[in-house]
């Protein structure tokens, strides 16, 4: 046999084989594949009739989709035990990180270079590239975006209009914003202090990225030594205490959690709130008749080095567990929920922003059309990523956000906390450090 031929004779073994594993993922030989959900305000519904859709298309494969809002309590001994579902998104309480360490997750590039679902193009084509670079470790990507959120502020378009006022752009608008809606009797920014990652994600980090960029965020993020009481985030917590000590932040704002400043804002007595695209979709229930949010991005700081168009985004990670049994079906499923055909779908009923490319062009809801154009007309990404590789540096972010708010410590004093707390990881060699993938 010929050099060539030989040559001609291992590609279409290749191709054989290729089409052989394609064929046996669809195909499933009787599999009963299992998929385990985080059951939060988006339901799991949409997922057990894509399920059942998939399932018609490929009758020896049965899928069983189940959920649950505390899903990663359930998940954990499974690990363990070395008995998980096949495919999972269980929901940021879960200690991805771990997972990953552990090789209880597997890496996702050569199904990603795998054609898409439909076969037009490469898998990883579907989604958007901007929210590709999170969820990798050490050179590889072990979790896929689904939905994800915009982090910005909200506001009542009507309210508003019905007062002449505008959304402000810049931190100087904002100040004399605020002086108007107070003297109306409003008031003029509520927030869900129960739960202070929302300030530190609305107000804090937008403002020392603004006044920094966004490599001022990362480089906190990565731990470098003084990034945490660096002068953008010293001045974005200065900017805090502006606000609070002019009374513009909704009395009792601290002690509220997520939903009880959120009916203040819906019931009119609150004029903005910081928070994601989710906002809507958990307060469907609450809303009152004909009422309007509309998505602001953060007043920028006026002179800083920042881009303007910076937006804060969120992924909801899936993940295919090592140890499935199923786990190419589990991915080809994946797959499915990832043509634009089943993304523009949940983007209609559920209301939220897709991973997956144009799926933000059509059916979209009117109180997404600001954040989904903010999100289109960025050139910074950013996101939020510290939090999950380091817990305890988070927490104490946290703390100290509690504490500034209620006039208990100094900006100074928050930076100093912030600094320490990250120090304490830098000099442990147990805790595995990251990097912030860039673009």
């Amino acid at each position: 046999m010929t050099k060539q031929c030989r040559l001609l004779a291992t590609v279409l073994a290749c191709l054989c084989l290729a089409g052989c594993s394609e064929k046996q993922a669809r195909s499933g030989s009787g599999a009963d594949v299992e998929v385990a959900l985080f059951q939060g305000g988006y339901g799991i519904d949409f997922f057990e009739t894509a399920a059942r859709e998939y399932e018609s298309k490929h009758p020896n494969v049965k899928l069983r989709v189940w959920g649950n809002p505390r899903i990663w309590e359930q998940l954990r001994p499974r690990f363990v035990a070395g008995t998980p579902p096949d495919l999972t998104w269980p929901g940021w309480d879960m200690d991805y990180w771990s997972l990953i360490y552990e090789d209880q997750v597997i890496p996702l590039d050569e199904y990603l270079a795998t054609p898409a679902y439909d076969g037009k193009g490469k898998w990883i084509d579907a989604f958007e590239p901007s929210l590709m670079t999170m969820g990798q470790y050490d050179g590889k990507r072990y979790m896929l975006p689904y939905f994800f959120n915009v982090m910005g502020w909200w506001y009542n378009p009507k309210l508003f209009a019905d007062h002449g006022w505008s959304a402000p752009k810049t931190f100087e608008e904002l100040l004399a914003l605020c002086d108007k809606i107070k003297a109306a009797g409003i008031a003029p920014i509520t927030f869900q202090g129960k739960y202070p990652q929302y300030v530190l994600t609305g107000l804090l980090y937008p403002w020392a990225i603004s006044i920094g960029g966004v490599e001022a965020f990362n480089a906190a993020q990565e731990l470098r030594p003084g990034a945490w009481k660096s002068q953008a985030f010293l001045q974005a917590a200065k900017m805090i205490k502006q606000l609070r000590d002019r009374g513009f932040f909704q009395e009792g704002a601290v002690g509220m959690s997520h939903t009880e400043a959120q009916m203040e804002f819906v019931g009119g007595r609150a004029a903005m709130i910081p928070c994601g695209t989710w906002l809507h979709s958990e307060m469907s229930k609450q809303l009152p008749p004909r009422f309007e949010m509309q998505y602001m991005p953060p007043p920028i700081v006026a002179g800083g080095t920042g881009d303007p168009t910076a937006i804060c985004i969120g992924i909801e990670p899936w993940v295919v567990p090592s140890k499935g049994k199923h786990r190419d079906i589990a991915i080809d499923f994946y797959k499915y929920l990832t043509t634009p055909e089943k993304a523009k779908q949940f983007v209609s009923e559920k209301g939220t922003l897709m991973s997956v490319r144009g799926s933000d062009q059509t059916n979209i809801p009117s109180y997404l059309t600001g954040a989904a154009a903010a999100f289109r007309n960025s050139k910074a990404v950013w996101s939020i990523q510290f939090t999950q590789w380091y817990p305890s540096v988070g927490k104490a972010l946290e703390n100290a956000m509690t504490a500034l708010l209620n006039g208990e410590a100094t900006p100074e004093q928050f930076v100093r906390r912030a600094e320490d707390a990250a120090e304490k990881v830098r000099q442990d060699a147990s805790i595995p450090k990251h990097r912030v993938v860039r673009d």
